[in-house]
């Protein structure tokens, strides 16, 4: 349920740009009825109208899931935050300046802010954050903390590059479907990775004991 949740406004994104895809005259009329006095000139490029939208629904499942926390008293993760504003910055952008260059950039911000947070961590608190995070469900020797927190930084970076790689190099449908499957999809790799790579070091660990 959490990964669902967690994944909400990128699958309504990825519906929201399919559907209005499918339906262009339909799609340019709701954008123009909805987004129109949003957007700099009032108009709305007929080609801009499945972005504009897609774009505005996962702002509006953003808001929905710190509304939803807050609404029932729990907590709201920095993260959470972090991609709130990010996804009101750059979405908001996008659909102001009817350009679809600002969303494509977001998830690349993202990464980079959250490689960014580990890196300030580490280096002016003197903090390894992942550590802070995970020490209450797994025990592993302070070297191996050390790397999970290179590997999370590294993969953030990697994947903010990959993120504009895709984005600029091939059309806006491909990348679409790339932010949601391949940008899981290599994420969700990664993270197998680490639990084979922690796997071995509890293992150890039980085995010393």
């Amino acid at each position: 349920m959490k990964l669902l949740f967690d994944l909400f406004p990128v699958i309504l994104f990825f519906a929201t740009f399919k559907l209005a895809s499918s339906f262009p005259s339909q799609s340019l009329a709701l954008a123009t009825s909805v987004l129109g006095g949003l957007v700099g000139d009032g108009r709305v490029p007929p080609d801009q109208a499945p972005i504009l939208l897609a774009t505005a629904a996962a702002i509006v499942a953003t808001i929905a899931q710190v509304g939803w926390l807050l609404g029932r008293g729990r907590r709201v993760e920095p993260m959470l935050w972090i991609s709130l504003a990010v996804i009101v910055i750059f979405g908001g952008a996008t659909i102001w300046f009817h350009d679809e260059t600002f969303i494509k950039w977001k998830p690349t911000i993202l990464y980079w802010l959250f490689a960014g947070a580990l890196l300030a961590g580490r280096v002016i608190w003197k903090k390894n954050l992942v550590k802070s995070l995970l020490s209450e469900q797994i025990d592993v020797p302070a070297p191996v903390w050390d790397r999970l927190m290179a590997a999370w930084v590294g993969f953030f970076g990697a994947m903010g590059v990959i993120n504009l790689a895709v984005a600029f190099s091939v059309s806006t449908e491909v990348w679409v479907n790339f932010k949601l499957f391949g940008l899981f999809g290599l994420t969700l790799a990664f993270m197998l990775g680490l639990g084979v790579y922690l796997s071995r070091h509890l293992k150890e660990e039980t085995t010393d004991a």
